[in-house]
């Protein structure tokens, strides 16, 4: 009997998102029966298109350098899909008798993900469908972390301990760094790590999960101003206020898609303008999802894994789950891949716990650092200053 593998990309992209790919294929070459390795070239929207590539024509070097690829290699989507969408899909999956389907991506993938599943089994079709984590955000319920987070997580704590050594040499602003993050604060938090390379980081954190006290911010920036000459702040897009409401207005929104106003510009511009001291805002924006220079080794590994994992599950016999891991022990760092039922994280966000906070909210715990610190990997460079030797 004919088995073939259909693997679709949905959402943003991530510096390991083809690494998982990487990893769905390796792990089918290995079983015989299955014929055609399906991409969907383009997103969920793709599968209706009937626009698919078959894997098994690109050749092993190509293949070879798949995790080494930011982005997707296959394309991807942010599709809104309709019941009619659904069930066109579940008649395409039907007539290209596909028997396993892996979806790869995040919130709003997994809510696709569970759909697809749903579909096919009105349909009475025999579809092993299974969802592979993907997020840079890490909101995904259950898991203890997604792949894609460890690389983001690793660019923010590199690039924030690049600018906390310029600030360092010239300290005379006040600098806000920008950090993707609509509802959680993840990767806003892991910039903390920064002062693991050098002992400095940024000198305020602030994330959504708490909401921002404007007055809280001035007071505190214009203390640290006094202290150091220079300050280093990191602040999450998403940033809200008591009333909920962005602290920017979003310039646009549809559906789940938010593009909010610049946040680290407004907090520099309050600084300017109500301190009297100079401020500068940086908005790195997609860069930390699409550097592979700063792609975290273990990101890269355990995205692998993942995608191995689910071809493994699925040719088992399972459906309707997701991929996840299960940390069990932080030092020395291991994880086990674990099933979660899909209908756990469609549409659940997973935000930063309050153990991860500290109490006035411009800041992290070393607890969070503890969890965070595995995942990005090989240390940071360690860089110096000359400017506390003694002078003559």
């Amino acid at each position: 009997m004919e088995e073939n593998i259909l693997i679709v990309h949905g959402g943003a992209p991530t510096p390991v998102m083809n690494a998982s790919l990487y990893g769905v294929v390796k792990e089918a070459l290995t079983h015989p029966q299955i014929s055609h390795i399906y991409a969907a070239v383009g997103g969920s929207g793709a599968i209706g298109r009937e626009q698919f590539l078959d894997l098994k024509d690109v050749d092993e070097d190509t293949l070879e350098r798949l995790p080494d690829v930011p982005a997707s290699a296959i394309g991807t989507s942010r599709d809104a899909l309709s019941e009619v969408d659904y069930r066109r899909i579940a008649d395409v999956i039907e007539k290209y008798r596909i028997h396993y389907v892996f979806m790869n991506g995040g919130n709003g993938s997994m809510d696709t993900c569970g759909k697809i599943y749903r579909a096919c089994q009105e349909k009475k079709l025999e579809v092993m469908v299974v969802g592979i984590p993907k997020t840079i955000d890490n909101d995904l319920a259950v898991t203890d972390h997604a792949p894609g987070f460890g690389s983001a997580a690793r660019y923010i704590a590199g690039t924030v301990n690049e600018v906390c050594q310029d600030v360092r040499a010239l300290p005379i602003h006040v600098c806000v760094v920008e950090a993707m993050g609509r509802n959680a604060g993840w990767i806003a938090a892991a910039s903390a790590l920064a002062k693991d390379a050098s002992g400095i980081g940024p000198d305020l954190i602030y994330v959504p999960e708490r909401p921002f006290d404007e007055d809280e911010f001035l007071e505190d920036a214009q203390r640290l101003y006094r202290e150091k000459g220079g300050v280093v702040v990191v602040a999450s897009e998403g940033l809200h206020g008591r009333d909920g409401k962005p602290i920017v207005k979003p310039v646009f929104t549809v559906g789940r898609a938010v593009y909010y106003g610049d946040v680290s510009a407004h907090l520099a511009n309050l600084v300017i303008q109500k301190l009297g001291i100079k401020a500068r805002g940086e908005k790195p924006g997609v860069c930390g999802r699409a550097s592979y220079m700063f792609q975290s080794r273990v990101d890269r590994e355990e995205a692998i894994l993942a995608g191995r994992e689910a071809v493994k599950a699925a040719l088992a016999g399972e459906t309707g789950i997701m991929i996840g891991f299960q940390r069990i022990s932080t030092n020395p760092y291991r994880i086990l891949p674990i099933h979660i039922p899909i209908e756990e994280v469609m549409m659940v966000e997973n935000r930063l716990p309050e153990r991860y906070l500290n109490v006035r909210g411009n800041g992290v715990t070393e607890a969070f650092k503890e969890w965070c610190r595995p995942l990005i990997g090989e240390a940071l460079p360690q860089f110096l200053s000359l400017k506390e030797y003694k002078k003559f």
